[in-house]
């Protein structure tokens, strides 16, 4: 290359350089997101955690900071929201069916800031309501339970009595009757106030009843509470298994699996199509076709996973996706059917 041409092209490299420089420092200067975290807490190890994962990983990759808060009691939900939003954030994302009520209101009230809710629909201009099938999640994990059950009965443990919970349940229930119809399913459900979602020691003492029952391999849909089965499972040389992020890490070789709620790719997206202006408003309902559902297959469980496990869960995944399979969803008329 000649040195003149050279010496036109270096300041013309370094201009654009310099203009890209300058239009992502814009971009990112556009937006100023803000996450509210419902009970149980950022780090319950279950669904909190899914949404911090994902936002954790936007900031990672794009450098941009983000303001949080972790709701503890009910009343401060429309608060912080709010506040979210005086202080100029924007996106602001709220986690959970519970913030509904609030981000309705507050959204309302701030027409011009995008909010972004997980697990519940708001239909206004300016909200994007993500919602998911977990009942097809929920099926082929029930069908993993009954194939790995050597007693025929399975067990799960919701968190609060509420129809979202119930979905979890019957697409439990109607995966392991797909696998085995014979199997038995015992379900229990923590209790019906928020509280139930980080109970623990409720768990523990729910599990071990299932156990006493004769239930070998228990799913829990229950925020914290999870992790007090989990460790009963493990007490008792039983299986169990996880909810909405992968959990399988917590007892290898107890958890035989891990229901996937991508609430983390959720999380991540709201801030990236805010920050990338391609951030929509409306419902996006994410199911196995969608990858918004699924189950975790990793070093801490392959020793409990089968081939002929892989192999029925592909089949089904496959049917399920193709309409061949339809899990019956319990919000649509509060009864479980097969």
């Amino acid at each position: 290359m000649s040195s003149s041409l050279n010496k036109f092209l270096k300041p013309a490299i370094i201009g654009a350089v310099t203009a890209l420089v300058a239009a992502t420092t814009v971009n990112a200067a556009d937006i100023s997101p803000a996450v509210v975290f419902d009970m149980g807490g950022k780090f319950d190890k279950s669904f909190n955690q899914g949404v911090y994962d994902g936002v954790e990983k936007f900031k990672t990759e794009t450098g941009i900071e983000y303001r949080e808060f972790e709701v503890t009691n009910e009343t401060q939900r429309e608060q912080a929201l709010r506040r979210m939003a005086q202080r100029g954030a924007n996106p602001v994302l709220g986690v959970g069916f519970a913030q509904a009520p609030a981000m309705e209101k507050v959204a309302k009230e701030f027409p011009d800031t995008k909010f972004t809710i997980i697990d519940a629909v708001v239909d206004l201009p300016n909200v994007q309501s993500v919602v998911f099938k977990e009942h097809e999640g929920s099926f082929l994990v029930g069908v993993l339970a009954a194939m790995a059950s050597e007693s025929g009965k399975v067990g799960f443990v919701g968190g609060m009595d509420i129809p979202l919970i119930r979905r979890f349940a019957c697409g439990y229930e109607q995966g392991a009757k797909h696998a085995n119809a014979d199997a038995e399913v015992i379900q229990n459900m923590t209790g019906t106030t928020p509280a139930a979602w980080n109970d623990p020691g409720r768990g523990s003492e729910l599990s071990k009843g299932q156990f006493d029952r004769g239930v070998d391999v228990i799913y829990a849909a229950a925020g914290g509470t999870g992790v007090g089965v989990y460790q009963a499972a493990k007490d008792a040389g039983k299986l169990a298994i996880g909810v909405d992020s992968n959990q399988n890490y917590l007892h290898p070789g107890t958890m035989l699996t891990s229901m996937l709620k991508r609430v983390d790719v959720a999380a991540y997206n709201a801030f990236k199509q805010a920050m990338d202006d391609t951030w929509q408003s409306g419902i996006q309902v994410l199911g196995l076709a969608e990858a918004g559902v699924g189950w975790a297959l990793d070093e801490h469980n392959e020793g409990l996973v089968s081939a002929d496990m892989k192999s029925a869960i592909e089949a089904v995944s496959a049917k399920i996706v193709s309409g061949d399979v339809k899990v019956h969803d319990y919000t649509s008329d509060n009864t479980c059917s097969y």
